[in-house]
């Protein structure tokens, strides 16, 4: 068998000149095509890097995010559970004692003695899924430490004194009732 080439050139349609040139031309662009079809693939394997990159960049990000959702569920776990083991009655009083909280006055009604102890800062309130209850100062510091949000009534730290304060040299009273 001969090649398609040896046969125009027995039969006298081409001269071994643009023979041999056609089969030059020929070599060419197979060579440009073999080096043209390489940055291809590695285009291609740059490409799937790149989509395996964004892809655990994404993965990351999704578990960062879910390990934070589980992290405030346990935290409010947390809470729920100190709040339910050292809460204090209220006292069963008709004393209104009022206290901010969203920036709302908010009211619970307790005994003297409880109220007592609230002035004092021996029992703390605390927000816990739309209702108010009592817990000690311990806890309750225990419970701003995790979250500040739920502790209403915060225990009483000494606040610096403002020189500038017209109204410094006047006390108010603890027990002032609203």
């Amino acid at each position: 068998m001969s090649s398609l080439q040896d046969q125009l050139l027995k039969a006298g349609l081409v001269d071994k000149k643009t023979a041999k040139k056609a089969g030059k031309d020929m070599r060419k662009q197979q060579k440009v095509a073999k080096k043209s079809s390489q940055p291809q693939v590695d285009e291609a394997k740059l490409a799937a890097e790149q989509a395996r990159a964004e892809k655990i960049a994404r993965d990351r990000a999704l578990n960062a995010e879910r390990d934070a959702v589980a992290q405030q569920k346990a935290i409010a776990a947390q809470i729920k559970q100190m709040v339910d083991t050292n809460k204090q009655s209220k006292g069963d009083g008709d004393i209104a004692y009022n206290f901010t909280f969203e920036k709302k006055i908010k009211k619970i009604y307790v005994s003297a003695a409880v109220q007592a102890h609230l002035i004092a800062g021996r029992l703390v309130i605390v927000g816990l899924e739309g209702r108010f209850e009592l817990v000690p100062k311990v806890i309750a510091e225990k419970i701003l430490e995790r979250d500040p949000n739920m502790v209403v009534l915060a225990p009483k730290h000494a606040e610096p004194d403002n020189e500038d304060d017209p109204y410094a040299d006047y006390q108010i009273p603890d027990d002032l009732m609203w």
